[in-house]
């Protein structure tokens, strides 16, 4: 990483590394709009200063698509309209990527657990819940047909 070492994280990754898609809600890490993984836990990168993620691997809602194929919640998110005004929906996408991959099927309440650090202003949360669904029904489409 790139910057002053006490620099945002999310400020290096916006303004230096041009990935854009990691958005500031809040600023105070209350929101999760700016949710990226490092080394695989979720962590708001409005707090992160720069110092603290060097070495470290750090996926944002970039590196969800693989190969220009869109990740199957990114696909949800369209589908269902789960994608609203767009502030939250690149940390909801983060979170709900690992709750999937730390559970595949999961219920409505531990939808609602995995994203309750993530809040969005423009629905009700039903559509992204609905998305966060759709997901994880195609994953256990996909792994049955590949039986």
């Amino acid at each position: 990483m790139q910057g002053p070492p006490m620099k945002r994280l999310l400020d290096v990754l916006r303004e230096d590394l041009q990935l854009n898609g990691t958005k500031e809600g809040c600023g105070e890490g209350e929101c999760g709009s700016c949710s990226v993984r490092m080394n695989g836990e979720l962590v708001n990168s409005c707090l992160v200063p720069v110092l603290q993620a060097e070495g470290a691997h750090i996926q944002t809602v970039e590196g969800l698509a693989v190969d220009g194929e869109l990740h199957p919640l990114e696909k949800a998110f369209l589908a269902c309209g789960g994608a609203q005004c767009g502030i939250c929906t690149p940390g909801m996408l983060m979170a709900a990527a690992q709750l999937l991959e730390r559970n595949p099927q999961p219920d409505l309440a531990e939808i609602r657990e995995g994203l309750a650090g993530n809040l969005c202003r423009c629905t009700g949360l039903i559509r992204i819940f609905e998305s966060v669904i759709a997901a994880a029904a195609h994953a256990t489409e996909r792994a049955h047909d590949a039986r």
